[in-house]
């Protein structure tokens, strides 16, 4: 029988300024302790332009603040090019703080930036300290390289601020697959509160498979947001120009930021190979990961989950700036034996790549390469929030704090 939490309330906030992974992994969190708990309702503020093509389970809904983008070269600027940054700024801050104290939510979660974009969650973190919702900063099991990110932290004194706000962090992997904090000086009191609750499991959804999926066997080929996958997908047309060989049926999707020029660009070179579809968007990536042969991703955070969820070969060819955090991960997976990796140079080369795409289907899947593989994240947080419910329900109960 499913747990009840009468009005107890979730709050989670992704900054999402480039690509979709902080939005899809707060609603994978968000529509699995809604099916855990009855009663609970959880919330979700998010910057992502398109948070709204989205489907949102039962007791789950989100409230849009003005997008930021980022740019390639790492800085920011406002979706509406007409509006101030500074302005578009101050009003996420306005709103992120007038919904908290509207909802009033038991536990705050904060995805990846512990701050907020520009420290536009600070203020909010602070108010709700002073009522005692219980704050939670969710972390990629990869952040980033360890120079990058305590550049980035060191210049808001992040980590002296993350021991004074946060309950507890949860890391999005399991502790033998790597440290978000690895390489930087970690203060004991945040070292405490990290928890490893692992790799978050995804799932089929109970609607109707999306029209997208092809008839028969097909690789899927997927940039996640698309803002700077031109290049794979450019690639990937290009080995199957140049070898005759490659007839496996490819489904590539775009992503939804891809730049509109790109986009065409590479529609109508696509458009000419027979064993090619090309689509913009799709918002049930699962199944379409889950009926393909093989993937071929950058291998953001969302894609690999899905990618061991399903179980699926894959050959990545990571972003390897401005950030390097799928570089890190793909080089961390492909020595465990779960993927393939190409950097970006390797898969410009035509004839290279393209033998890499006709072995893909046959290598082994990540289970026959590491059968101890567990997803056990959702299992986990859930057995972590349910334990704090408890506590807020039951104030004599002593505290569950979950895995480790």
């Amino acid at each position: 029988m499913m747990r009840r939490f009468e009005h107890a309330r979730i709050l989670m906030y992704s900054h999402d300024t480039f690509g979709l992974g902080h939005l899809r992994r707060c609603r994978t969190i968000a529509h699995s302790l809604v099916e855990d708990y009855g009663g609970l309702n959880v919330l979700i503020i998010s910057g992502a332009t398109i948070a709204g093509a989205f489907d949102y389970r039962a007791r789950v809904d989100f409230v849009k603040i003005p997008s930021v983008i980022k740019l390639r070269n790492g800085e920011y600027t406002s979706l509406e090019r007409h509006i101030d940054l500074q302005e578009t700024l101050k009003m996420r801050q306005s709103i992120i703080r007038h919904t908290a104290e509207t909802f009033q939510p038991d536990i705050f979660i904060v995805d990846k930036e512990p701050l907020g974009l520009r420290g536009e969650v600070e203020e909010t973190l602070s108010y709700l300290k002073t009522r005692g919702t219980t704050l939670v900063l969710g972390l990629r099991e990869v952040m980033d390289a360890p120079h990058l990110l305590e550049a980035e932290w060191k210049k808001s004194d992040v980590m002296r601020k993350i021991g004074r706000f946060y309950d507890m962090i949860w890391a999005y992997g399991p502790p033998d697959f790597y440290d978000p904090l690895t390489g930087l000086d970690v203060p004991a009191q945040v070292s405490a509160k990290m928890k490893f609750v692992g790799f978050l499991q995804r799932s089929l959804s109970h609607d109707e498979m999306p029209g997208h999926r092809p008839e028969g066997d097909y690789i899927l080929v997927t940039t996640g947001g698309g803002g700077d996958g031109a290049e794979l997908i450019h690639n990937v047309i290009h080995a199957y120009q140049q070898d005759p060989e490659l007839q496996h049926k490819a489904l590539i999707v775009l992503g939804p930021y891809m730049p509109v020029k790109k986009r065409r660009k590479l529609i109508k070179k696509g458009g000419k190979i027979p064993q090619i579809k090309i689509i913009e968007f799709d918002s049930h990536m699962e199944e379409l990961i889950a009926g393909a042969k093989a993937v071929v991703a950058m291998g953001g955070y969302n894609t690999y989950c899905e990618i061991l969820s399903f179980d699926k070969p894959a050959l990545i060819v990571p972003r390897v700036k401005p950030r390097e955090e799928q570089l890190i991960r793909a080089r961390r997976a492909a020595e465990l034996g779960l993927v393939e990796m190409l950097l970006p140079e390797e898969a410009d080369d035509a004839p290279r790549f393209a033998a890499a795409l006709r072995a893909l289907p046959d290598r082994p899947r990540p289970s026959q390469s590491n059968p101890d593989l567990r997803l056990a994240g959702l299992v986990n947080i859930s057995e972590i929030v349910g334990g704090w419910l408890d506590q807020r329900t039951h104030p004599h109960l002593s505290v569950v704090d979950g895995a480790s």
